[in-house]
């Protein structure tokens, strides 16, 4: 009758007392259960306490075409061209005594220009946004009374235009000055043959 051999590989192997020892192989199996389980608790803690940014928009004025010519009382114009250059005069242009001045993106550039014509309505602004970091006003207040304070007649207007060997990254770079030093009003117009030849002059 034959038998069945019950040794796990623990005992030792007929021969005497010299026969040799197997050792006991021990199981490789990981129960991954708890790890999923932990990843998926940690995903969902993320996901409910995380706050989602929210898109941003820039909203450009266009002039209408058949419509009325933008007015530029309290206004810059600002000139994009190649190489990064910046040009601007204040008010209305007038073919005979107009002079451009030329500046750049840089803090002391452009960003400086604006800040200095816009000072009323940018502390306006930096004022509601301290009250609304204390919780002093809503956040839908906050929104109605900056666009009141960019919109009210003592700030500035600023026209943006560009000749074609402007790039468009400059036309980013510009409405990014605009909204540091809190311009809300702003149109980007067709450059007159007269401002394009006061460039050129200056290149």
């Amino acid at each position: 009758m034959a038998e069945v051999n019950t040794d796990q590989g623990g005992g030792k192997e007929k021969g005497g007392k010299h026969s040799k020892v197997r050792a006991k192989k021990a199981s490789t199996h990981i129960d991954m259960t708890p790890m999923v389980d932990l990843a998926f608790l940690l995903l969902t803690f993320f996901m409910l306490t995380t706050t989602f940014s929210k898109p941003k928009t820039v909203e450009i004025n266009m002039p209408l075409k058949d419509g009325e010519p933008t007015k530029v009382n309290n206004a810059i114009t600002v000139l994009l061209s190649d190489k990064d250059k910046v040009f601007w005069y204040f008010g209305e242009f007038k073919p005979d005594e107009t002079q451009l001045n030329q500046t750049d993106f840089s803090d002391n550039g452009i960003r400086k220009i604006l800040l200095d014509k816009n000072s009323a309505a940018h502390a306006e602004v930096k004022r509601l946004e301290d009250e609304l970091a204390k919780r002093q006003i809503a956040d839908s207040t906050f929104k109605r009374l900056a666009v009141e304070a960019k919109s009210q007649k003592s700030a500035l207007m600023v026209l943006i235009k560009t000749d074609d060997k402007a790039k468009y990254r400059n036309v980013i770079d510009i409405l990014d000055e605009l909204s540091i030093a809190s311009v809300g009003k702003y149109a980007v117009v067709d450059m007159m043959k007269d401002e394009y030849d006061l460039i050129q002059k200056m290149n």
